[in-house]
């Protein structure tokens, strides 16, 4: 059970050992328009892969829903895998005799919740990783299975990290397929004194504060690049900034933090302790750019100054 890309791997590498596991199902979201709004309906890319894999696919926008869990009971699963999918109930989960396990994006019981790879570079990780766990009713809490770590680079993005932690969960969730299949399954509690959370993120905790230290800034725009970027207002339009460094430059920093800089061609913003230098941007209603294209179409003449991100 599956959606996005993120999922993909896991699928494709339970379909590749063929002669151990047999999928009798896969479960994914319904179509609908994902790159623009009155798009045509799309399928999920679980969906497209297991197209591809010759696989039975089940749709679903409510796990809840009682027609769901017949669906699930009909093709008499052993095991159920999950990987970024939607909340499952009891009534689905505990079909599967042998259970129900979940591949999260974090080393549990750190970053529990809808954004786990994003809040870990956010949070200036260094490392990461992927954890198997057993189903249980509150979310991300069930006896972990396995674990893997995975190094965060300096020059990682989410998307980057999302990457990598795919193929790294990938074999994770083969390997905890054998161990529950062969009955050498040593699971150990959470510990609760260890829990951090990686909550949705939402147009209001991807604004960029510009009031805090200028390391973190870049940590935030890198946690949320490509998609969905971490956002700021230049002059009443949003902007998307997608990729960002810590500045060092000669220009001391004064005024408020937000306040725009255009030095030897480049484009710099002040932080609370510094500047962060802008490398690549969006414009409300314009293309995704390089700081330096951006700037040979702005007139400093146009706008007030001092110029100032809020």
């Amino acid at each position: 059970m599956g959606t996005p890309d993120f999922a993909v791997p896991s699928l494709r590498r339970i379909a590749s050992e063929g002669d151990s596991f047999d999928i009798v199902l896969v479960v994914t979201g319904p179509d609908k328009p994902r790159r623009k709004k009155h798009a045509p309906p799309e399928p999920t890319p679980v969906k497209k892969a297991a197209s591809e894999l010759g696989l039975p696919v089940y749709e679903t926008d409510d796990p809840a829903s009682p027609a769901f869990a017949a669906a699930v009971a009909a093709v008499k699963p052993d095991i159920i895998v999950v990987a970024a999918f939607r909340i499952l109930p009891p009534a689905v989960y505990k079909l599967a005799p042998l259970g129900a396990f979940n591949l999260h994006a974090s080393l549990l019981p750190a970053y529990r919740g809808a954004a786990p790879i994003n809040w870990a570079i956010i949070r200036g990780e260094n490392v990461t990783g992927v954890t198997t766990f057993f189903l249980q009713e509150r979310v991300d809490t069930g006896n972990i299975i396995l674990m893997h770590e995975v190094p965060v680079l300096p020059d990682d993005n989410a998307t980057s990290l999302a990457e990598k932690l795919s193929v790294a969960g990938a074999a994770l969730v083969a390997e905890t397929l054998r161990c529950i299949a062969s009955g050498r399954v040593d699971v150990r509690q959470q510990d609760s004194g260890l829990v951090s959370k990686a909550p949705k993120l939402t147009r209001e905790n991807t604004r960029i504060r510009w009031n805090s230290p200028a390391a973190s800034i870049c940590d935030f725009i890198r946690g949320l690049a490509m998609k969905p970027a971490a956002w700021t207002m230049l002059e009443g339009k949003s902007m998307k900034i997608y990729r960002a460094l810590q500045a060092r430059t000669n220009v001391e920093v004064g005024g408020m933090p937000g306040t725009v800089l255009v030095h030897e061609g480049r484009l710099f913003v002040s932080a609370m302790d510094g500047w962060v230098e802008i490398l690549q941007l969006q414009l409300e209603g314009k293309k995704i750019m390089d700081a330096a294209e951006f700037l040979r179409g702005f007139r400093q003449d146009e706008y007030p100054d001092p110029l100032v991100l809020v």
